[in-house]
């Protein structure tokens, strides 16, 4: 049998982006203040650069995915999966909600991706209609918790969903169908090449008046490098 040699194309992955925070805090508020009030700013600095990263991939992956992943033809083999198009997205309801989110392991299916590590992101109006489908039911779903009572949305049909308010939407104002419309994004975990680094982190004194600084830097980039194991579907409520 003729031998192969695997190779990979070096991919370049442009670190481009950055966020910062910086925060400072009143000497005298620090004293009076029974709780470390600079922790608590910086935590919650960590947590608003984390949605703004959030918002940034997001709501630009996207544009990336594979023609075969998404629209109302989606499926490489079948183009049988109508998973919405700007001016006529698909109306998500806890009706149908289970069948979108199956249709999208099916798209993923006829490109061959694999079945492990298969994410989707909704946005929290959709996490909402999970909540009030049948899988509240636990007896249905299998697990020991409805996601009624434990909040959590686990896995279905293979992919381990996520919430987030930070899935790209477009207004009413943008969309000829006259509603708000969102990408929800679906995949592998080998379809986007992500990385970050905190550059620097660093307290110092003000030398205008009597307060703490801490301020600190992040910069990150992000690629869809697997475009086949990329898509989305276009909907509003």
């Amino acid at each position: 049998m003729p031998t192969q040699r695997p190779e990979s194309p070096d991919i370049e992955l442009l670190i481009n982006k950055g966020s910062a925070w910086n925060v400072l805090l009143d000497d005298v508020d620090k004293v009076q203040s029974d709780i470390d009030l600079l922790n608590k700013f910086t935590d919650d600095a960590a947590k608003q650069i984390n949605i703004a990263v959030d918002a940034a991939v997001l709501g630009a992956v996207y544009s990336d995915a594979n023609s075969s992943n998404y629209g109302a033809t989606a499926g490489k083999i079948s183009g049988g999966y109508n998973l919405g198009v700007s001016g006529t997205p698909v109306q998500v309801t806890k009706a149908n909600i289970i069948d979108y989110i199956t249709y999208c392991g099916g798209v993923l299916d006829e490109n061959d991706v694999p079945d492990e590590d298969r994410w989707m992101v909704i946005p929290s109006w959709m996490a909402v209609m999970i909540k009030g489908s049948d899988l509240k039911d636990a007896s249905l779903s299998g697990d020991p918790k409805s996601t009624l009572r434990s909040g959590l949305m686990g896995m279905i049909d293979r992919f381990v969903i996520y919430s987030s308010n930070s899935c790209g939407s477009v207004a009413a104002t943008a969309d000829v169908s006259g509603h708000k419309c969102y990408y929800s994004l679906f995949g592998n975990k080998d379809a986007i090449s992500f990385a970050n680094q905190f550059i620097k982190t660093e307290s110092l004194r003000s030398t205008q008046s009597f307060d703490t600084i801490v301020r600190g830097l992040m910069v990150y980039g992000y690629k869809v490098t697997k475009p086949e194991g990329l898509g989305f579907i276009y909907a509003r409520k």
